[in-house]
């Protein structure tokens, strides 16, 4: 049995992270780490774990964390991750990080977009960017991986393959997307109470969200080029999910029926993605609870672009689920192990 630990396990993607990992066959819980919850039962603070798991969570404690973990995976905040992270890595911990602060090829892009230094970037030479359908084979051999975040890859996975194809015009990239109100953590803000939320949506941080940085240098991958896009994300009056509308226009006439084939051609071989059929298109509902992603594809002949519908669940394939789905990766586990949860609908 793999012995693994969570750290930040308090947060929403943290406590996602245990409940998968207590369903999961080849594991074995051994440390919750909270800062402010040394001491305290992990059922007193989410009740739905009584009888389940009533571990207490212990203080951050390297050398512990270090003899009793194989695996950890850092539920931490942006910027504390990387301060923490070279301690574990150093003790020859694998690491998969769900903050932002390892997805990126160059220090100079982070600080530009957190705002801060890069304390540790002879370790970004070292991560993998956890997207598991593009670099799984580098997965395999790492031992650190930036986890990517819920609009992220609900953006790359939808616009990947045809960017890829060469069939696509990269400077006419928009990306509207929305998301579930736990996609902006646990902590009390005024924005995301209940009666401020709900019955009413709101775009934040137009032209200047984190993401937008991250889309870019994976699309960038995609193309062979430089890619600037545009990103605008909102706020939805729902807990979990991610839609995506993606819009791209179009080099040469091609039809929904090509482009549908494109995709389904393009990740023909991974199970967690969903392309629809010509005519069908995803909704939250359909991925909500599972590690999927649902793609639905529509060219408007009119213009000649195409319009790329994605969505998913973001405490799950956006975080949590992807997070485990890089464990079995790494540890040589068939994929889908923890991972075959059935999406709720309701």
């Amino acid at each position: 049995m793999i012995k693994v630990g969570v750290l930040g396990a308090t947060g929403y993607a943290g406590i996602e992270t245990v409940r998968l990992l207590l369903r999961h066959p080849g594991v074995t819980l051994t440390r919750v780490v909270s800062h402010s919850n040394v001491g305290v039962k992990i059922s007193d603070l989410y009740p739905n774990l009584r009888g389940i798991c009533d571990m207490e969570f212990s203080a951050l404690d390297v050398d512990d964390i270090s003899e009793n973990c194989d695996v950890v995976f850092t539920a931490l905040p942006h910027g504390a991750s990387k301060e923490i992270i070279p301690s574990l890595y150093n003790k020859g911990l694998k690491i998969i990080d769900l903050s932002g602060d390892f997805r990126y090829d160059d220090p100079a892009v982070y600080e530009k977009w957190y705002g801060q230094p890069h304390s540790a970037p002879e370790l970004l030479e070292k991560s993998v960017y956890g997207l598991c359908e593009l670099y799984r084979n580098k997965i395999k051999g790492a031992r650190l991986i930036g986890n990517p975040g819920c609009y992220t890859t609900c953006s790359i996975t939808g616009l990947y393959p045809i960017i890829h194809s060469g069939y696509a015009d990269n400077s006419s990239i928009i990306i509207d997307a929305k998301s579930g109100v736990t996609g902006a953590g646990r902590g009390l803000k005024l924005p995301n109470l209940f009666c401020e939320c709900t019955e009413t949506m709101k775009a934040y941080k137009v032209a200047t969200h984190r993401h937008t940085s991250e889309i870019e240098q994976e699309l960038s991958h995609a193309a062979g080029e430089n890619i600037i896009l545009s990103f605008t994300p909102h706020l939805a009056p729902m807990k979990r999910g991610i839609f995506a509308t993606c819009y791209i226009n179009l080099k040469e006439k091609k039809t929904t029926e090509e482009l549908v084939a494109l995709y389904k051609d393009f990740y023909k071989n991974e199970q967690f993605i969903t392309v629809y059929d010509a005519g069908s298109l995803p909704e939250v509902k359909h991925v909500s609870g599972s590690n999927r992603v649902g793609i639905g594809i529509v060219v408007d002949e009119r213009l000649n672009r195409a319009v790329i519908i994605s969505c998913l669940d973001n405490l799950i394939k956006g975080a949590a689920g992807q997070a485990i789905q890089n464990m079995n990766i790494m540890c040589g586990l068939p994929e889908e192990t923890g991972l075959d949860t059935i999406a709720m609908y309701l």
